[in-house]
C-alpha cells in the first residue's frame, strides 16, 4: 500500500478537492481528528445515523416532545381578553377580568385540578361591593370546606390554587371571603284585618304586625304564608269576619305567625241585638247599643302585634255610633253619640327602602252623622253611616288595615279587612332568585327586597 505524506491538498484548478472515486470509502483511522470547524463540512441527507438519537424526545411541563418537534410553553397566567359579565367555567392556569355591573356572577370552578392549578378573579369595574362574585366549588374543597365562596368587596383580586383534596382551593391572596353557610334575613310579616260590621257596626280589627331578624341557612327554603282579609258583611250577623294569619317558616327558623284582626262588632240592626268586637291581632271594634271592643295580641306574643278595638256608644234618643278597630300602634276610638270612632293607628315601616304605614283598624260607623269616622294610618277603611252608606271603605290589600264598618243602610256593606304581606330583605350579594308564588323583587342600598302578597317561598 502506497503512503502519500503532504502537509496541505489544494486544488490545482478552481476551487473543488476529491477524495476517491464513487463508490470509495474514506477512512479516518482511531485517534485521529476530522477538524471541520473552521469551515463547512457538507453531507447527504441520512447519510449520517445514530441510534442514541432516533426516536428520543424529551418532557417539558408533564408533555412528551419529539426531538425536532415543538410546543408552546406558558409563562405564568393565561389572561383572557374577552370581559366576563354573566356564568362561565374557568379553567386552570387562566386570569378572568369579571365584570358585575349587571349583576351578581357565578363562576364554576374545574370539576377536577391538580396541585399547584391556579386561577386569578379580578373586579373588572369595582361592583363586586354591589353585586358580588359566587365561585361554585364543583364538587372540590374551598379552603377545606363545601360552601361556595362569595366575594363582595369593591376592587378585589382573587387568585387561588389547588392545594390538594383535603383543602382543595386555597387563596394565595383574596382581600376577603364571605364563605360562611348563613347570614340574617329581616322579616316583616302582616296578617290580613278584619272586616267592619254591619248594622252600625265596629271597624275590622287590623291584621297582627310583627317584624323579626333571624340567621338564615344557606340552602334553607323559607314558605311565607299570607293572609286574607275577613270578607265585608252583606246581611246582618253578629259580628264581622276576622283576618286570617301570615307567617313565615323554615328549617333552623323561628316561626313567626301574625294572627288576623278581629271582625268588627254588628249593630242592633234589623234584629235588635248588638255585638262585641272580635279577639285578634288586633280587637274589632264593639258595634253600638254598646258592643265592648275585641282584645289585641291574641294569642300573646312580645312585642305586642296589636291592640284593643275600642267600645260602641249607647244609644241616645235616636243617634248610636260604633267603635273604631285596633291598629298596631294604638287602640281603636270609642263611639261617641252620633260619631262613630276612628281606627286606631298602623307601625310605619322602612323595610322596602321607603317608609310604609301597615296595620291601621277600621273605622265604626255612625247611625245619624253624615260624617265618616276615618281608618287608621296604615289602610285601615273609613267607617259609613246610614245617612251616607257609599263612605263605608274596605282596608287597603297589603296592608292588612281592617274594614270599616257599614251604618245600618239596607243596601250598603262593610269594608272587608285587607289582605296581609309578607316581606324579606337580604344582602343582594347573597341573592339567589329561587322563589315561588311570583314575589316582586326590588332593591333598597345593599338589600334585595321579596314581598310576597300571595303564598310563596324562597330558598336561600
Amino acid at each position: 500500500m502506497s503512503k502519500l505524506e503532504v502537509d496541505t491538498i489544494a486544488p490545482q484548478s478552481g476551487t473543488q478537492v476529491t477524495l476517491g472515486e464513487s463508490g470509495d470509502t474514506i477512512t479516518i483511522p482511531a485517534g485521529a481528528t476530522f477538524d471541520a470547524s473552521s469551515g463547512t463540512l457538507t453531507l447527504a441527507d441520512g447519510s449520517v445515523t445514530n441510534a442514541k438519537l432516533t426516536n428520543s424526545s424529551i418532557t417539558i411541563n408533564g408533555s412528551s416532545v419529539s426531538l425536532g418537534g415543538s410546543t408552546t410553553i406558558e409563562t405564568g397566567t393565561s389572561w383572557q381578553s374577552d370581559i366576563k359579565t354573566s356564568a362561565f367555567t374557568a379553567v386552570a392556569g387562566e386570569g378572568y377580568w369579571v365584570n358585575t355591573t349587571s349583576g351578581a356572577v357565578t363562576i364554576t370552578l374545574p370539576a377536577s385540578a391538580s396541585v399547584g392549578d391556579q386561577i386569578i378573579f379580578t373586579d373588572y369595574a369595582r361592583t363586586w361591593g354591589t353585586n358580588s362574585v359566587t365561585l361554585n366549588r364543583n364538587g372540590l374543597n374551598i379552603q377545606g370546606g363545601t360552601n361556595n365562596a362569595i366575594y363582595a368587596i369593591d376592587g378585589q383580586s382573587v387568585n387561588i390554587v389547588y392545594s390538594g383534596a383535603t383543602q382543595g382551593w386555597i387563596p394565595n391572596s383574596d382581600d376577603n371571603v364571605t364563605n360562611a353557610n348563613s347570614y340574617d334575613v329581616e322579616f316583616l310579616v302582616v296578617a290580613g284585618g278584619g272586616g267592619g260590621g254591619w248594622g252600625i257596626g265596629g271597624g275590622g280589627g287590623a291584621g297582627g304586625y310583627r317584624t323579626s331578624t333571624q340567621t338564615v341557612n344557606i340552602g334553607t327554603t323559607i314558605t311565607a304564608t299570607v293572609g286574607d282579609g275577613g270578607a265585608s258583611q252583606t246581611v246582618y250577623t253578629a259580628t264581622g269576619f276576622s283576618g286570617t294569619n301570615s307567617s313565615i317558616s323554615g328549617t333552623g327558623l323561628t316561626t313567626i305567625t301574625s294572627a288576623g284582626g278581629g271582625g268588627g262588632g254588628a249593630g242592633a240592626g234589623a234584629t235588635g241585638g248588638d255585638a262585641d268586637g272580635v279577639d285578634g291581632g288586633s280587637g274589632g271594634g264593639g258595634g253600638y247599643t254598646p258592643g265592648v271592643g275585641g282584645s289585641g295580641n291574641i294569642p300573646s306574643v312580645s312585642p305586642s302585634q296589636g291592640n284593643d278595638g275600642g267600645d260602641g256608644a249607647p244609644i241616645t234618643g235616636a243617634a248610636g255610633a260604633a267603635a273604631g278597630g285596633g291598629g298596631a300602634s294604638s287602640a281603636g276610638l270609642n263611639g261617641a253619640s252620633a260619631t262613630g270612632g276612628d281606627g286606631g293607628t298602623g307601625t310605619a315601616n322602612s323595610i322596602t327602602g321607603s317608609n310604609i304605614y301597615y296595620a291601621g283598624g277600621g273605622g265604626g260607623a255612625s247611625h245619624v252623622s253624615t260624617d265618616s269616622s276615618s281608618g287608621g294610618l296604615g289602610g285601615g277603611g273609613n267607617g259609613g253611616s246610614s245617612s251616607v252608606p257609599a263612605n263605608v271603605q274596605s282596608g287597603t290589600v297589603n296592608t292588612g288595615g281592617g274594614g270599616g264598618g257599614q251604618g245600618n243602610a239596607a243596601s250598603s256593606s262593610s269594608g272587608a279587612g285587607g289582605k296581609g304581606v309578607v316581606i324579606l330583605s337580604i344582602p343582594t350579594f347573597r341573592y339567589t332568585g329561587t322563589t315561588t308564588g311570583s314575589p316582586t323583587v326590588t332593591t333598597s342600598g345593599s338589600n334585595t327586597i321579596i314581598k310576597f302578597t300571595g303564598s310563596g317561598s324562597y330558598t336561600t
